[in-house]
C-alpha cells in the first residue's frame, strides 16, 4: 500500500507514520520545511514499509490540478489529511490551508480510480448542530470555542467536513468501486503518552481531550480496516482502543447523525 501523508511533521503525523509504516505500508511524507526531512526519514528505520519525503508547501495548492499533481506523483492508495496552518499566518493562510487545500486534494483523491481511502484528522467540535448525546453545558463550550476562540479555524474545518462529506455521498449514489472516506474528529489535543483507552464514534464530552498519540493509534486502526467511514469523534476514555475501533466499525456509528447530509449535497453539487 501506498500512503500520501499530508501535514508530515505535524505531531499526529509524527507518530502516525511508524505504524503505518509497521504494516509494510509505505509512506510519502509531505512537509513544507526542507528542514524537516532528516528528522521524518529518521523514523523509517527499522520498519517494514519505506518511507519517502516530499517536500511540498500546501499553501502553494490553488486549486485541484495542483493537488493531482501531487497524487500523480505519488499513486497511493489511501491520502491521510493531517495538515492545517497551525494559526500561523492570520486567517487568510488558515483558510487557504485548512479550507481550500484540504477540498482540493479531497476533490482530487475522490476522482483517483487508485485511492481508496481518505482519512481527513478534523476536530469533534466542527458541526453546526448540537447533537442529542453532548450536553447542552459542554456544547455551550464548543460554540464559545467555534465563535469567540478560534472562529477562522472552525469556519475553515466545518466547510472541509461538509464538503469531504458531500463527496462522500454523491461518491455512493454513483458507486466506482469502494471507497472509505474516514473522518476522524479528536477532541482537545495533548502530548500525554498514549493510554489506548478511547470513546470513540460519539461521545457526550463536548471538551473531553485526547493525546495525540492516541489519535495516531485509532488512524492507523481504521485505515487498516475496510468497513469504516463517517464522522468518528475521539475523547480519551476507559474502551480498549481495539474494542472502540471494532465496536464503531461493526454498529456503522457516525456522528453525522443530526447534520443535514442533504443540504450539504445540495450546495457543493446542485
Amino acid at each position: 500500500m501506498q500512503v500520501l501523508l499530508l501535514g508530515g511533521h505535524g505531531k499526529i503525523a509524527l507518530k502516525l507514520t511508524p505504524l503505518l509504516l509497521n504494516r509494510a505500508w509505505n509512506v510519502t511524507s509531505v512537509v513544507r520545511n526542507p528542514d524537516h526531512e532528516s528528522e521524518i526519514l529518521a523514523l523509517g528505520q527499522g520498519r517494514k514499509g519505506k518511507l519517502n519525503v516530499l517536500i511540498s508547501s500546501l499553501e502553494d495548492v490553488k486549486n485541484v490540478a495542483d493537488a493531482q499533481k501531487i497524487l500523480d506523483a505519488v499513486t497511493p492508495d489511501y491520502v491521510v489529511w493531517s495538515a492545517g496552518a497551525g494559526g500561523k499566518g492570520g486567517p487568510a493562510r488558515t483558510i487557504a490551508i485548512d479550507q481550500e487545500a484540504a477540498k482540493h486534494f479531497m476533490t482530487a483523491s475522490f476522482a483517483t480510480s487508485r485511492v481508496k481511502k481518505f482519512l481527513m484528522v478534523s476536530y469533534l467540535g466542527s458541526r453546526k448542530k448540537q447533537p442529542h448525546w453532548i450536553p447542552d453545558d459542554q456544547w455551550a463550550g464548543i460554540v464559545h470555542t467555534n465563535t469567540e476562540i478560534l472562529p477562522t479555524y472552525a469556519k475553515a474545518k466545518q466547510e472541509a467536513d461538509e464538503y469531504m462529506t458531500a463527496l462522500a455521498a454523491v461518491r455512493k449514489q454513483n458507486p466506482v468501486g469502494a471507497f472509505q472516506a474516514i473522518n476522524l474528529r479528536p477532541g482537545i489535543l495533548t502530548d500525554e503518552p498514549a493510554t489506548r483507552k478511547v470513546e470513540l464514534g460519539k461521545t457526550p464530552k463536548g471538551r473531553g481531550s485526547v493525546s495525540r498519540e492516541d489519535v495516531a493509534i485509532v488512524a492507523d486502526l481504521l485505515l487498516a480496516r475496510d468497513d469504516t467511514e463517517g464522522w468518528i469523534d475521539l475523547v480519551n476514555g476507559d474502551v480498549p482502543v481495539e474494542d472502540a475501533v471494532e465496536k464503531v466499525a461493526s454498529e456503522k456509528i457516525d456522528a453525522v447523525e443530526g447534520e443535514d447530509v442533504e443540504g450539504m449535497v445540495k450546495r457543493f453539487f446542485a
